[in-house]
């Protein structure tokens, strides 16, 4: 059984991740304790890792095989819109946070012989898109920690890897799909005429935490209904 912390475990692709890997001993991290992720039984700290100093997390276990960073960000506005706090709050949760957190437990992931950290990105990284420069910019740089880290950690044992989805079913995008005009138009941008469901990328987040993907490190991995990579 691996010790696994999940970083904004509350709700959406996080809650997902987490009754996705309840066969491992799950520690979790969310602003709130949610109603759903109360009734999983994880081992809980309440924290906001933007700003809090995590000393929570000292009451981790010695060995940690792995850590899902889900906390993101739909900020969608035109460019001239954009404020610098916007581009900083999206960098501060996104990026820095991330940062954080592993500088926080790299200690732990370096005594399991063998870890794995997931990362999140989007796939407005690699298709440009209207109105997304300041999730794309802070994302990018999830992106380039990844490459980075991989490198870096490949000597420690400790694979490093990023899912980039697109437009997925969760509270966080619920301004963008809250109608079913909506939906459907979102749906059909899509080659596979749909949005993402967070329980296939929780899958995909648990096949990257488990011992399956043991030969795959430093990629970026895109879970986006084709649109990343098709034109139909």
């Amino acid at each position: 059984m691996k010790n696994i912390l999940i970083i904004g475990a509350g709700k959406g692709i996080g809650l997902k991740t987490t009754e996705a890997l309840l066969s491992h001993n799950v520690f979790t991290v969310s602003r709130n304790l949610t109603p759903e992720l109360e009734l999983l039984n994880t081992t809980f700290f309440q924290a906001d890792v933007t700003t809090d100093s995590l000393d929570q997390l000292n009451d981790l276990p010695e060995i940690l095989h792995g850590l899902v960073y889900c906390p993101g960000s739909i900020n969608l506005k035109p460019f001239n819109r954009l404020k610098e706090e916007d581009f900083l709050a999206d960098f501060h949760q996104n990026v820095l946070g991330a940062v954080k957190v592993i500088q926080k437990v790299l200690p732990n992931l370096k005594k399991a012989n063998g870890a794995s950290v997931v990362l999140f990105s989007t796939v407005a990284v690699k298709v440009g898109m209207p109105f997304h420069a300041s999730i794309a910019v802070s994302k990018a740089g999830i992106e380039g920690l990844t490459k980075s880290l991989a490198a870096e950690l490949a000597t420690n044992n400790i694979r490093v890897n990023a899912i980039a989805p697109s437009l997925t079913d969760t509270p966080l995008a619920n301004n963008l799909l809250n109608t079913p005009e909506k939906r459907d138009a979102s749906a059909k941008r899509h080659p596979l005429n749909t949005i993402g469901a967070p329980q296939d990328i929780a899958a995909l987040t648990a096949f990257l935490i488990n011992d399956q993907s043991s030969f795959m490190t430093g990629q970026i991995i895109g879970m986006d209904g084709g649109i990343g990579s098709l034109k139909v």
